[in-house]
């Protein structure tokens, strides 16, 4: 095999260090009028919040200051109208929110027509093709790299008109000629400065742009801004990018194109990144920190504003300060599925010819103070109706009706459908070889606790329900002592409660900021975790068929490509021996299954192989 650093790799999507602006420069193609729907409130609000940089503008008065606007999306998920695939109905929660791009569309033409076209500018900070049946149907089933379509969030985004958007990790589950394809039917650039050729330092991405704006009246204002991925999608996407692609340091890389963007004489920089702002990171190893906007604010002087995602949360205004030069940076973070838009303002003050940013603001507004652009639903009405008439197809009938909602606490018959599936595959796959008498045990979480089989037909929009990631199947070899560790590792989901405490599960999960898709389930073999002990100690009595688990008993596991990657720094799975990789989606081996099986019955796979305890006794 050739090495990476051997390997030329394509030229990178950007020409030399100097980005001419007429390159990005966009067309006015979302200058249409607002729909009705916003409220008095809202319109006010976006108008001009109480501590906003507008009310700076306005306190410094005459015609040397100007404030300019800054929008940002992250995480849409393919979220492109207010739809959930998974109950096919529109989108609702307990909280009140909307989720899709059609209703970030409505909010970014509203705020433009407030504060005027030529002062704003939309950015997005990356995971947008990867979520909902919708991102999994125009990659697997109608691949746009196999067709004529425009896949949908690029026909969004291109008609609301961003500026740029930055690449997150799931950009790269569908591999790099899916993301190619779609980076081509952008038109704004796609940004990742840190995603570099292998054994490299060359981008394979473009990593930042530059923007001109044109505010009447006043100097032209060059805004830089810089993509920033997460170095994680070597793990998470190690099938996809090994050999191909590294993922760079956060702090490093801006520490090498933040100079070289101001060089180009820029008023403004901006960074878009994947990349929460805690510094934690969710795997081990040397692979840099996960979350590291933060920590890029703090030690990357000349950035004035960071737009930040992957962590999914809603934080409107958060203010670091540069510990080399004192100046503070204004970060925002806006909700996930297109739930929230960040909205930055920036007043610059001219000074001796020169801008100089001389006020800061951020907050997030909620997308359900607007209705969905009716023009955005019309756009990929035909797309959308294929997805919802795909995941309406009957592949099979359940006996019983079945629930995840109770899967976090207790051994569940839906859970076991994925873990019976699994099994079979990897069965199926090492007969003959010479793993074929090894036992097979299988690996599942509780991604969604609101995943239903009803009883009855049970459709593909049931079985995405259940299964929610676009993950692979793998099979690996795990020792008795392994799995050992790597089930008090997933026990530590649990808080540790007093035995004779009043039963209230809920409040026991996610303990340490665990979530539910960080808590694997065994099936295969029997055991109980006492949540009565202390981490690190809570499994008791594991077996297989009857007999205790010896350190040195060897097993094949059935385990997806997440896991298997490092991704949530599970222990000894990522250094496991791997005997079966066929890149088999498992979503679709489930519905593969259900298809050939045609009836789902828990009698026939559900046993409760595990258990709570506390002190020994059972919870339930």
């Amino acid at each position: 095999m050739t090495s990476p650093a051997s390997r030329p790799g394509p030229a990178p999507r950007w020409c030399s260090c100097r980005v001419p602006d007429e390159a990005v420069e966009r067309p006015g193609v979302s200058r249409r009028q607002v729909l009705g729907g916003l409220t008095a409130t809202s319109a006010l609000a976006l108008a001009g919040w109480p501590g906003s940089a507008e009310a700076a503008t306005t306190a410094k008065g005459g015609d040397r200051s100007v404030t300019i606007t800054i929008m940002g999306t992250s995480d849409i998920h393919t979220n492109a109208v207010n739809w959930d695939y998974y109950k096919d109905a529109a989108y609702s929660d307990s909280a009140g929110n909307v989720v899709g791009l059609a209703r970030v569309s409505s909010l970014v033409k509203q705020i433009r027509a407030d504060r005027g076209r030529d002062r704003c500018l939309l950015f997005d900070a990356g995971d947008t093709i990867q979520g909902t049946p919708l991102g999994f149907y125009y990659a697997t089933v109608e691949p746009i790299t196999r067709t004529r379509q425009i896949h949908p969030i690029a026909l969004q985004m291109n008609a609301i008109g961003y500026d740029a958007v930055a690449l997150g990790n799931h950009e790269f589950n569908y591999g790099l000629p899916f993301l190619d394809k779609w980076i081509s039917q952008m038109k704004a650039p796609a940004l990742a400065a840190n995603a570099v050729h292998a054994g490299t330092d060359r981008p394979a991405y473009r990593p930042y742009m530059i923007k001109t704006m044109h505010v009447p009246g006043h100097p032209p204002i060059r805004v830089g801004l810089l993509g920033l991925t997460n170095p994680g999608v070597a793990i998470w996407d190690k099938g996809n990018v090994s050999g191909k692609l590294d993922f760079l340091d956060l702090v490093e890389t801006a520490k090498k194109w933040v100079p070289i963007i101001r060089a180009q004489g820029v008023d403004v920089v901006v960074v878009s990144a994947h990349a929460g702002d805690n510094g934690l990171s969710s795997y081990t190893g040397d692979i840099p920190v996960e979350n590291a906007s933060a920590m890029v604010a703090q030690r990357v002087p000349g950035i004035d504003a960071i737009l930040f995602g992957h962590a999914h949360n809603d934080v409107p205004q958060r203010f670091v300060t540069n510990e080399i030069t004192g100046e503070t940076v204004v970060m925002s973070e806006p909700k996930c599925w297109g739930q929230r838009l960040s909205v930055f303002d920036l007043t610059l003050t001219l000074n001796r010819g020169r801008w100089k940013v001389t006020a800061k603001s951020a907050t997030t507004v909620n997308t359900n103070t607007v209705q969905d652009d009716p023009e955005l639903v019309k756009l990929v009405k035909k797309q959308h109706d294929a997805v919802v008439a795909y995941v309406n197809q009957v592949v099979a009938t359940s006996t019983v009706a079945m629930s995840a909602a109770e899967s976090c606490w207790k051994d569940t018959a839906i859970l076991d459908y994925i873990h019976l599936v699994q099994t079979a595959k990897v069965k199926e796959a090492i007969a003959g070889t010479a793993y074929a008498s090894l036992p097979v045990l299988s690996i599942a979480a509780p991604f969604s606790r609101a995943a239903t089989f009803p009883a009855g037909q049970v459709t593909i929009k049931d079985i995405a329900g259940l299964y929610i990631y676009d993950n692979t199947l793998l099979g690996s070899i795990l020792t008795g002592s392994q799995i050992k560790a790597y089930l008090e590792y997933t026990a530590q989901y649990f808080k540790q409660v007093a035995a004779d405490a009043p039963v209230d599960p809920r409040s026991w999960t996610n303990a340490n900021n665990r979530p539910d898709y960080n808590y694997d389930q065994f099936s295969g073999v029997t055991y109980d975790i006492d949540i009565a002990k202390p981490v690190g100690s809570r499994i008791l009595n594991l077996a297989y068929n009857g007999t205790a688990v010896a350190d040195d008993q060897q097993f094949v596991v059935a385990v997806n490509n997440y896991r298997q990657s490092g991704g949530g720094g599970f222990p000894h799975i990522a250094t496991a021996p791997v005997v079966y990789n066929a890149q088999v989606a498992i979503r679709e081996a489930i519905v593969a299954y259900a298809s050939a099986t045609k009836t789902i019955d828990p009698s026939g796979f559900h046993t409760e192989n595990w258990k709570l305890v506390r002190n020994g006794v059972p919870v339930f």
